[in-house]
């Protein structure tokens, strides 16, 4: 699943990480790689997705969001 398709308060991995390399070397710079726990704290439409992980809160556009792929639960 996407991190777009994700609900408030669901937690989860990180599973992979799609872009070329500028988006890749951002990403990872605050902290997103794979196997990475996170929960998401909000996900409204048209507003940036908010997730919790390594004792951080991060916001991520949307177009961004997509092109994460997560193992939630």
């Amino acid at each position: 699943m996407k991190l777009t398709e994700t609900a408030a308060d669901m937690q989860g991995n990180i599973r992979s990480l799609s872009g070329d390399d500028h988006f890749m070397n951002r990403i990872t710079s605050i902290g997103l790689t794979e196997g990475t726990p996170f929960r998401t704290v909000r996900n409204d439409k048209k507003m940036p997705v908010l997730i919790y992980l390594r004792e951080t809160l991060i916001a991520l556009n949307r177009a961004d969001a997509e092109r994460i792929e997560v193992d939630a639960r």
